[in-house]
């Protein structure tokens, strides 16, 4: 099957649970997803019809802006906007990607571990790069941040200052 097929398969396994879809380059398919139905769409690609395998999981802050009035520049507003999570998934050179969009005040969604147990490693790094909190994941422990990095301060969100003298211990 050559890459235009897979993502024709792709998009023919998603077209019942996607909310949208995009082709924002020639070999990549995005597919919006509501949170409720992520796992559902994960057990179609990969359980029921064996497309390919995820590759990554990445992070998205989309927060809203504000201009600053003193510098005229563009400020993250704090606790608004939304987080994004991408579940990346690859057949040969075609990429069909998972988009979830999660409110900053309800950044959770179910975890897909029990599916795909390797992305224990993914969830982990965007609990704590981004304050996602996936239900149901095997392991909460840091991974990529120290055991000493202050609760709630999420180092990949746009708010992100930096660590005041007393938070950094």
């Amino acid at each position: 099957m050559n890459t235009q097929e897979a993502l024709e398969k792709a998009e023919a396994i998603l077209k019942d649970l996607a909310l949208s879809f995009t082709c924002p380059e020639e070999n990549r398919l995005d597919a919006v997803i509501k949170a409720d139905d992520l796992k559902k769409a994960v057990e179609a690609l990969l359980v029921t019809n064996r497309w390919g395998y995820l590759s990554a999981l990445t992070g998205l802050d989309n927060p809203e802006y504000e201009v600053d009035e003193d510098t005229r520049e563009k400020v993250a507003v704090e606790g608004k906007g939304s987080l994004e999570v991408l579940y990346h998934f690859a057949a040969g050179a075609a990429i069909t990607t998972l988009r979830v969009s999660l409110p900053y005040d309800a950044a959770e969604i179910d975890s897909i571990c029990d599916l795909v147990p390797a992305a224990t490693l993914y969830e982990r790094e965007a609990m704590e790069l981004f304050g996602i909190c996936f239900k149901g994941t095997p392991s909460t422990e840091h991974l990529v941040l120290p055991d000493c990095w202050p609760n709630g301060v999420y180092p990949l969100r746009k708010t992100f200052k930096g660590l005041n003298e007393k938070a950094q211990g």
